[in-house]
């Protein structure tokens, strides 16, 4: 279960204090996928931030499983990041050196899965999200945009995730697309008990998440 309660982020620039979240609360349970929408400035990717313990809040509260992550050390947020929490990106950031199962079978390590069981464990989370045997052997430049998403939403899901956070995962996609890896992940939503959280522009994809909150100048208003 993820709970925000009254969370604030506030930060200075050249113009003065600027305020990017205003006293955000909002619940999520455990295997609900929602997902979050609103216009450029409105606070979205700050407070994905929060939520990915990348940046610390101003103030208020952020508890995963009942723990407040906000409070935590800057080596229990890393340990927290390894362990709790999955990212996936709009435009996938694999290491274009590496094959897919490479990239997948890193984040295993990085999560400290035995040597002996990444392997397996990296082609059944390839297996799961569509890409085959010979695939999995390419590197990035020799997979689509669609198969690369898959890659990089396999590595989100490597250490067994409390949270996987989407930053706009369909927007360097085609339509067609972008459809089947929201319904790929509204899928793995349910079969790994993963919550789900998705920032998007395409209002008919959010439409079909289990919730839509919308911000508004750093508020929720939907």
């Amino acid at each position: 279960m993820l709970t925000v309660k009254n969370l604030t982020k506030s930060f200075t620039d050249a113009s003065g204090v600027v305020t990017a979240l205003k006293d955000v609360s909002l619940t999520v349970k455990t295997g609900e996928f929602a997902s979050i929408i609103g216009k450029s400035g409105s606070g979205k990717s700050t407070l994905l931030s929060m939520l990915g313990a990348l940046d610390i809040p101003t103030s208020g509260s952020i508890e995963v499983d009942g723990v407040d992550i906000a409070k935590l050390s800057a080596s229990q947020q890393t340990a927290y990041r390894a362990k709790k929490i999955g990212f996936v990106f709009q435009y996938y950031n694999l290491i274009p050196n590496l094959t897919a199962l490479e990239n997948v079978t890193l984040a295993l390590e990085f999560g400290g899965m035995p040597a002996s069981k990444r392997k397996a464990r990296a082609e059944q989370l390839l297996d799961s999200v569509g890409l085959t045997a010979k695939e999995q052997l390419r590197k990035p430049s020799r997979l689509s945009g669609g198969q690369q998403q898959r890659v990089s939403i396999a590595r989100a899901l490597a250490n067994q995730p409390a949270i996987v956070l989407a930053d706009e995962p369909t927007g360097n996609l085609d339509s067609e697309t972008g459809k089947k890896i929201f319904d790929l992940l509204h899928k793995l939503s349910r079969s790994e008990n993963t919550t789900i959280l998705a920032v998007t522009h395409d209002m008919d994809i959010a439409g079909k998440t289990d919730r839509t909150f919308k911000l508004k100048d750093g508020k929720i208003v939907a």
